[in-house]
This record gives structure tokens, C-alpha cells and sequence, in this order.
């Protein structure tokens, strides 16, 4: 159930995400159509104010689906209620070309947070060197950034996970012509290596 409070407890977060980021915070409803989506966008204005150097903009939930396939940079901070995030983040893994590549992270006003893959444990591929461990360590970059704000930390893993990706490694999941196949030790192998770089 949203309330007043629980809302706001959100949007602060996501306020201050985007403070963090390049200033710019979508906030996702469909409050042409359901009431507790009215809500949502009045609460996330009332506490616009107190974010003047965060621009906020609102689009409803099946125009930012559109919008996030056809030109997902011109997002930065997504805000949004549960059901409508679920939807758009699996559209949004696809934007990278696999769920393994997402990190996530649930946070709190207080407290680091809880860091974790979008795709949770994949018991499916268990034990199989499979699994694409990037957006675990991505996710512990968000960790670095947004829980215990270590800024630089977190690009040095960013850094390196781009490094990697660059140097053409693959887990089957985001494979590609020409690139080189790997399983998930040696690609943390590889990522270990960029690292220390």
C-alpha cells in the first residue's frame, strides 16, 4: 500500500540518486488512469522543491516503455512504484543485451542498502560455470557509490568492467560474433586482471 510517507520516503531516495548523477529524475505513473498513481506524481511534486538542482520530468508508465526502447539515454534516474519498475527493468535488461548484466539495489533512508543482480541466484545454471557474475560485481560498484559513498571506488569497477567488455570477453548470455567466449571463473579472472591493471 502507498502512503504520503512511503512515497516520500522514495522519492527521497530517488531525489538524491539523481543528485548524484547528471540532475535529471523521471517520474514514471499512470496517473491518467489509476488513483494511487495521482497520488504518486503529487507527492514526488511536493518534494521537488526541495531538489532545485534535480530536474524532474513525469511520463506515464506505456509512454516510458516506448521511450526506454526507443531512446534510453534520454533517461538518467527512473523513479517509480513497484509494479511499474518490475516491467521496466526486464525491458531495460535487454537495452544491454542480458539480465546478467544488471545490477540492483534496495535502499532505504538509512543504511547502506541491500545490493544485488537483477537476476537473483539463476538456480537453472547453478554449478554450471554459466552464470554472468558482471552485474554482481556492477552491483557491488552501486554499493560503493550510493551506500557507503566511495565514489571512486565504484568507477574504478565500472572502469573495469568496461575494460573487459571492450576486450571482447562474453558469457553465453550476452555472446556475440567475434567476441571470445568465456565461462563465469574466467571471467572474473579476467575482470580480477583489469582491476589490478
Amino acid at each position: 500500500a502507498y502512503t504520503n510517507g512511503e512515497i516520500d520516503r522514495i522519492g527521497r531516495v530517488a531525489f538524491e540518486i539523481a543528485g548524484k548523477r547528471q540532475g535529471r529524475l523521471c517520474s514514471v505513473d499512470k496517473a491518467n488512469v489509476l488513483d494511487v498513481s495521482q497520488l504518486w506524481r503529487d507527492r514526488i511534486c511536493t518534494l521537488a522543491p526541495n531538489y532545485p538542482d534535480v530536474e524532474l520530468s513525469h511520463l506515464y508508465v506505456d509512454n516510458a516503455a516506448m521511450q526506454l526502447v526507443r531512446a534510453p539515454k534520454q533517461f538518467d534516474t527512473i523513479v517509480t512504484g513497484n509494479l511499474f519498475g518490475d516491467i521496466l527493468s526486464d525491458a531495460a535488461a535487454m537495452l544491454t543485451g542480458s539480465i546478467g548484466m544488471l545490477p540492483s539495489a534496495s535502499l532505504g533512508e538509512s543504511g547502506p542498502g541491500v545490493y544485488e543482480p537483477v537476476h537473483g541466484s539463476a538456480p537453472d545454471i547453478a554449478g554450471q560455470d554459466k552464470a554472468n557474475p558482471l552485474a554482481q560485481v556492477l552491483s557491488a560498484a552501486m554499493m560503493l557509490r550510493y551506500g557507503l559513498d566511495r565514489p571512486q571506488a565504484a568507477d574504478r569497477i565500472e572502469k573495469a568492467v568496461m575494460a573487459v567488455l571492450d576486450g571482447g570477453y562474453r558469457t553465453g548470455d550476452i555472446m556475440a560474433e567475434g567476441m571470445k567466449p568465456v565461462g563465469c571463473q574466467q571471467m572474473s579472472e579476467v575482470l580480477l586482471e583489469a582491476l589490478a591493471g
